[in-house]
């Protein structure tokens, strides 16, 4: 055989591996695994990330460049070495390619597994800063503490607060609120008047609201639990704060939209700051509004439903640009940059930090139909977590 054709007949060989490899690499199904605390204390926000994961595939198909999309979920019952362990069994056993990761605590403890497989993970629940710092991998479609808590001390200094008391869950996503709002209040020429801390579970707001009476401060920034931000805006009335010119403000997540409707007209004009809400005015939110009440028994979604809504909208989109290929940094790459219209308005994924880029809305609580609703009166543009601009 002469040289030439050798070098043919090896040009063929090579071009037939290559092709068996691609499609070793590449079977019809991707499985894509959530693991999600369904029970638990975490259970209802869990939940909703599901129900809008869901929802996008019923919407928008599952076959996404040629490939068959299978959702694999997993409750791991808000117990982070329960996360762990399923996430190794998704990727060792099922053979999932991809994850979608829950609250902070259960991220931060499968950050080892997504390490060392390389596994592309989209943070559907954390809003804590520091999680896509621990992967490579991670990539976050939520929100982070930082960005509300930023903007809105730049806007409650911007309209007379001098003087803040903050009332903060004794947790980490509290202390981070706490403390990136003590930082942007106080370069916007405000004063913290005291923090407290509040602890997490069983929580009795009365003494605290009283302290902080005591300070006289203009404006009262709280984070707590979305299950109990109802019984602090009661107390907070009981108490006569509401009429002692005191502002109760607050991020988003204290008025959530499942919470809302059967929360007392104590939260009525109460602001917070917040990326979405069922209220949000866009055509596109009503549509997914509607869509997801019909789906899921008349619930109304919230805002982590729409973080996995998108969760599932990057995944899909990744995987166009990568050709249905699922190699964990090919789709993170992917996802780097990427940019679209949500039901919560425009939204981008950072390209250097990996995180979520959207707009934050300053809200207040008004009855709309019959029901409370968090009413958008004003927009931040864009908004990136402060604590990673800071770092770069």
């Amino acid at each position: 055989m002469t040289r030439t054709a050798f070098a043919a007949l090896a040009g063929v060989v090579l071009a037939l591996a290559t092709m068996q490899s691609g499609r070793a690499q590449a079977p019809d199904v991707v499985k894509v695994g959530l693991v999600m605390p369904l029970t638990g204390v975490l259970g209802p926000v869990g939940k909703q990330a599901v129900a809008g994961a869901r929802l996008y595939m019923a919407q928008h198909g599952d076959t996404v460049a040629g490939r068959k999309i299978e959702l694999i979920v997993r409750d791991d019952g808000s117990v982070p070495d329960n996360a762990k362990r399923m996430a190794q069994e998704l990727i060792i056993n099922d053979k999932v390619a991809i994850l979608g990761a829950g609250s902070t605590p259960s991220v931060l403890a499968l950050a080892p597994v997504v390490n060392d497989s390389k596994t592309a993970t989209v943070v559907m629940i954390s809003g804590t800063s520091i999680v896509t710092e621990r992967s490579p991998y991670f990539v976050r479609t939520s929100w982070t503490h930082a960005q509300q808590a930023s903007v809105l001390a730049e806007w409650a200094a911007r309209n007379g607060s001098k003087r803040a008391t903050i009332i903060a869950s004794d947790w980490a996503p509290g202390h981070e609120a706490a403390g990136v709002f003590t930082a942007s209040f106080t370069v916007a020429g405000g004063s913290i008047v005291e923090a407290l801390k509040v602890p997490l579970a069983n929580p009795d707001f009365a003494p605290f609201l009283q302290r902080a009476r005591d300070g006289n401060p203009d404006t009262l920034f709280i984070f707590v639990p979305a299950s109990q931000a109802g019984i602090l805006a009661k107390q907070f009335v009981e108490r006569g704060l509401d009429k002692s010119g005191i502002k109760l403000i607050g991020p988003g997540d204290i008025a959530d939209d499942e919470d809302l409707p059967g929360m007392s007209d104590a939260m009525i004009g109460m602001i917070t700051a917040g990326f979405y809400s069922a209220a949000h005015p866009s055509d596109l939110n009503r549509d997914y509004v509607a869509a997801f009440r019909k789906a899921n028994a008349n619930v109304r979604p919230n805002f982590i439903s729409v973080s996995g809504y998108d969760g599932m909208h990057l995944i899909y989109q990744a995987l166009k640009a990568t050709g249905g290929m699922t190699n964990g940094e090919a789709l993170v790459d992917a996802m780097k940059g990427m940019a679209w219209e949500s039901p919560r308005g425009p939204m981008s994924i950072d390209p250097k930090t990996r995180e979520v880029v959207h707009d934050i809305y300053i809200r207040k609580v008004e009855k709309v139909g019959g029901e409370l609703y968090s009413v958008e009166h004003e927009t931040f543009r864009a908004i990136k977590d402060p604590t990673k601009i800071a770092n770069r």
